[in-house]
C-alpha cells in the first residue's frame, strides 16, 4: 500500500547560507494494506518530518514514495492525516466539523450529512452532533478529528501523536476504540508516537528510528492476537514486546539526549 525507498530530507543549506541539517537519511520501508504500522524514535529523529513527507506536506530532498504503486510527490486524495494539535474548528459543531472535507469536495448536503452522521456514530460521538469543541473533552475532540479524516475514506490514515496531550487512561481507551474502527473499516494506519506501550498495544509492526539524522534501526513484529483490546497490556507477551522495543530504542534515546546537550 505504501512504499518509501531511500527517502531523505535536509533542511537549510541551499541558497540562504544556513547550515544544512539532515533530518532523515535514506529511510526505506513498506506498509501493507490494512496494517497498523507505528514509527517510534527519540525526540528530534525526524518521525514527524517523515509523516509530513508521506502526507505531501513536505517534499523529500531525495528518494521515492509510492502509494499502491503510484509515485507521489505531493498531497494525495488517498491519504488523510490527524495531528496532535487541536485541529477542530471551534466555530463548527461536531457534525459540521466532520462534514467539512466532504463539503470542500462538493458532496451534496443530504449525502454528506448521512455519511458524517454514520462516521460520528462509529467513533462513539452519537448524541454530540450539535456540540461545539468547547463543550467536548480532549479525547472527544480527537474523535472528531479522526472522524473528519476517516469520512473522506482515505486508503491510508496518518496519525502524528494524536493522543499525546491526553492522560494515560484516555490514551488506552481511545487506542482500543481506534483498533475497533480500523478492524471495521479495514484501514491502513501509520502512527507516529513517543509512547512505547501505545505502539505495542496498537500495532502490527513497530519501526524504531535512530537518533538524528533518522534512519531505520529495526522493525519489530508485534505478534499479539486480533481482535485486540486494552486487556492485552496485562499479558506477559505484551511486557516482553515493550522491553524489546525499548532495548532497540534505549541507545538511540541516549544519543539524542547527548546531541541536545551539545547544542546547548
Amino acid at each position: 500500500m505504501l512504499s518509501l525507498q531511500k527517502v531523505s530530507k535536509i533542511f537549510g543549506g541551499v541558497d540562504d547560507g544556513s547550515t544544512a541539517v539532515p533530518a532523515v537519511d535514506a529511510v526505506s520501508f513498506e506498509v501493507r494494506e490494512g496494517e497498523f504500522f507505528s514509527i517510534i524514535g527519540p525526540s528530534g529523529c525526524g518521525k514527524s518530518t517523515l509523516l509530513r513527507i508521506i502526507a505531501g506536506l513536505l517534499r523529500a530532498s531525495s528518494g521515492e514514495l509510492t502509494v499502491a504503486g503510484e509515485l507521489v510527490s505531493g498531497p494525495h486524495p488517498s491519504i488523510a492525516m490527524v495531528f496532535q494539535e487541536e485541529s477542530t474548528f471551534p466555530w463548527r459543531t461536531t457534525l459540521a466539523n466532520v462534514e467539512f472535507g466532504l463539503q470542500m469536495r462538493g458532496v451534496a448536503e443530504q449525502q454528506r450529512r448521512k455519511t458524517a452522521l454514520d462516521m460520528i456514530g462509529l467513533v462513539g460521538l452519537g448524541g454530540f452532533e450539535q456540540s461545539y469543541p468547547s463543550e467536548l473533552s480532549g479525547g472527544m475532540k480527537q474523535r472528531v478529528a479522526i472522524a473528519r479524516a476517516l469520512v473522506l475514506e482515505p486508503k491510508i490514515l496518518l496519525m502524528d501523536e494524536p493522543f499525546g496531550a491526553l492522560d494515560e487512561q484516555t490514551r488506552i481507551i481511545l487506542g482500543e476504540e481506534l483498533l475497533k474502527i480500523r478492524d471495521q473499516l479495514r484501514q491502513t494506519i501509520v502512527l507516529v508516537t513517543h509512547n512505547i506501550n501505545e505502539s505495542v498495544q496498537l500495532s502490527d509492526r513497530v519501526m524504531v528510528m535512530t537518533a538524528r539524522p533518522g534512519q531505520v534501526k529495526t522493525i519489530v513484529d508485534i505478534d499479539l492476537p486480533h481482535p485486540r483490546d486494552s486487556s492485552i497490556i496485562t499479558s506477559e507477551r505484551f511486557g516482553r514486546l515493550v522491553a524489546l522495543v525499548w532495548s532497540a530504542l534505549r541507545e538511540e534515546s541516549i544519543k539524542s539526549f547527548k546531541q541536545a546537550e551539545q547544542r546547548h
